[in-house]
């Protein structure tokens, strides 16, 4: 059956942030008695309280003072609730050529996240802000609960939750978010924001994940390579076929520095299973690599007696 997985996280927070209480510094030239329509702030929703007009301290090259009109735009959680809605059903409605529009999960994470346990080299998010939150965040999530079933994750983000169910159900499933980490998960996405869609297969999803081993991820504070974007990337893993190649190629990109790679790689890695955590590929030996180790172990043991 197909279905659409909708990151409930993005969606809580662009509707929480869209509904921030705030004040608007129109630039306004002319009768300062007459009013300033603020018609312009009709479609934005919230309540509009005109605050009156104040005078900018830098004169315009023409000559004319520069004043401000001042408003204040406040929102209720309703504002908030109704925003989410609205988010949602574009979601919908852009994916109803595919699924029809009861066939769809919200996912929320929830807290205990294990990446917080592995991330040693740098504190996972600890680039982020518990001031960043917006206002209504918490009570969007508990709607998006209440009212449309959304599932939480618990102990993992709900990212994972995501990659585990698209797992199950296959490559014919909806991914709708605009994280950029979901596409090394096998499926159809639809990235809301841009309006766009994307297919990733097996191979082009490995491929990226071993590309974000590289480059790291700024967003979550895993630190990849120095000086290495995804095109620098791209060329370091060029020519690669299978994921030991790709393995391989890391390897040397970091010098060896394998536990680097497994942490970051483990911070990066979407779960395909509940409780799953990332491990290399098994690197099989060239005879070369085989008949030189042979030759040391001999030698080594010749020294000996």
């Amino acid at each position: 059956m197909r279905k659409v997985l909708v990151d409930g996280d993005i969606l809580a927070y662009r509707a929480a942030f869209a509904t921030q209480d705030r004040v608007h510094n129109v630039p306004y030239r002319g009768d300062m008695e007459r009013d300033l329509p603020p018609s312009w702030l009709g479609k934005t929703g919230g309540k509009i309280t005109f605050k009156g007009f104040f005078k900018c301290p830098v004169k315009e090259i023409i000559g004319h003072t520069l004043y401000y009109a001042s408003f204040q735009q406040d929102f209720s959680p309703k504002d908030a609730e109704e925003k989410v809605e609205i988010l949602l059903d574009f979601v919908l409605e852009e994916t109803l050529d595919f699924v029809t529009p009861d066939q769809y999960e919200v996912y929320l994470t929830g807290s205990n996240n294990f990446r917080f346990d592995i991330a040693k080299s740098h504190p996972y998010k600890g680039n982020r802000k518990a001031t960043d939150k917006p206002k209504y965040l918490q009570h969007v999530r508990e709607y998006l609960i209440k009212k449309f079933g959304a599932i939480v994750s618990e102990g993992e983000e709900a990212d994972d939750l995501i990659a585990i169910e698209a797992t199950r159900l296959g490559p014919d499933t909806i991914v709708a978010s605009i994280d950029k980490d979901m596409l090394q998960i096998p499926c159809r996405h639809f990235n809301f924001n841009k309006k766009e869609w994307t297919t990733v297969d097996e191979w082009s999803g490995t491929l990226f994940f071993y590309t974000q081993i590289l480059t790291g991820d700024a967003a979550d504070n895993i630190k990849g390579l120095y000086g290495i974007g995804p095109k620098k990337a791209d060329k370091l893993l060029l020519g690669c076929t299978t994921e030991e190649e790709l393995w391989k190629a890391c390897v040397k990109a970091y010098d060896g520095d394998t536990e680097r790679i497994i942490e970051n790689a483990r911070l990066l890695w979407l779960r395909r299973e509940e409780g799953e955590l990332w491990e290399p590929p098994t690197v099989s030996i060239d005879a070369t690599t085989q008949r030189t180790a042979i030759d040391q172990v001999l030698k080594m043991t010749y020294l000996k007696t």
